[in-house]
């Protein structure tokens, strides 16, 4: 059987279907430099997640025993694809599946800032609301409000849709190139070439492109300065694309209203300054966080082993 290595716990009845097919070991941390090399001339696939850093450095084995390195998640810019490559290392990822759990928590973070949802929380919770009043909390209305969107692929366009057809929300996105489908035209979603004119116009905006160096602080202060101050920012793709010190200056100087955020610049580690901000709803990293659909980014890595090992084709292969 071929020796398969998972970086951390997966949901157990992956794990239990990966022991019937392989030889499975589990770790539960991250893997040195030293320990890659070793996992390299030990393993013949090994199966990381978004928080292990793969860089070129770790890859440096000749003649590795693993050949194909299967990514839990959809996202692979923690991954050297170059460096793979050049050590006859093919490299997988789960696309399709977290779709709508991730669109879903966009539009999680998009109603607890509209509503100050994690505001009442923390005040009823000290034991600081003394009852209801006119003027407590007053938020803003999501219903008929314009959403932009940065990045309408599959995310996007699933944020998109639940936005438009459940609330009334008009679409504005930005993309590389204007989305040929019926559903942006039945949304009458409008595509703005131009990222700032986006921005301008939205009470809402919505990061869901790729990470990676083309895209890293796409959210820059510049890009921050053209937001209208009683708009909200929220980032459930990937944290380098917002360039964190520019979003916590725009909130301190009440540039923009408030943000929403899954994922950050340097994770696991959250500014304290964001922290300490009431107008900011911070998550951590749930994106895909649901039962169903980490069962099924499990499986989906089932199937690219399977795949691999079986000498098919493999269905996600990214190098």
């Amino acid at each position: 059987m071929p020796k398969v290595l998972i970086t951390r716990r997966w949901p157990s009845a992956v794990e239990a279907e990966l022991q019937r097919r392989y030889e499975l070991t589990v770790r539960d941390s991250s893997l040195s430099a030293a320990e890659w090399h070793s996992a390299l001339n030990e393993y013949d696939a090994i199966c990381p997640c978004v928080i292990d850093k793969i860089t070129a450095d770790m890859l440096t084995v000749l003649n590795p025993r693993t050949k194909i390195i299967a990514n839990f998640g959809v996202g692979y810019n923690h991954i050297d694809l170059v460096a793979a490559a050049a050590r006859g290392i093919s490299v997988t990822n789960t696309p399709d599946v977290l779709t709508h759990a991730t669109a879903d928590l966009a539009m999680t973070l998009m109603f607890m800032l509209a509503r100050r949802a994690g505001e009442g929380e923390r005040q009823l919770r000290s034991h600081q609301w003394h009852g209801w009043y006119p003027t407590h909390l007053m938020g803003t209305q999501v219903t008929g409000a314009t959403l932009g969107i940065i990045g309408m692929g599959r995310i996007g366009m699933a944020m998109a849709q639940k936005a438009h057809d459940g609330f009334g929300m008009k679409i504005l996105y930005h993309n590389r190139k204007p989305v040929n489908e019926s559903m942006v035209y039945a949304m009458k979603a409008e595509y703005c070439s131009d990222m700032d004119n986006l921005l301008q116009r939205s009470d809402f905006v919505a990061v869901h492109c790729p990470g990676g160096k083309n895209n890293r602080h796409m959210i820059n202060a510049a890009a921050l300065a053209q937001m209208q101050p009683h708009a909200f920012l929220i980032n459930t793709a990937r944290g380098d694309v917002v360039d964190e010190s520019a979003l916590v200056t725009a909130l301190q100087q009440g540039q923009i209203a408030g943000a929403g955020l899954d994922v950050y610049e340097n994770e696991p580690e959250v500014s304290q300054a964001l922290l300490a901000m009431q107008n900011v709803v911070l998550l951590p990293h749930l994106g895909s966080a649901t039962t169903a659909t980490r069962e099924a980014m499990g499986m989906r890595v089932v199937s690219n082993l399977d795949a691999f090992f079986s000498g098919q084709q493999l269905p996600d292969r990214v190098v």
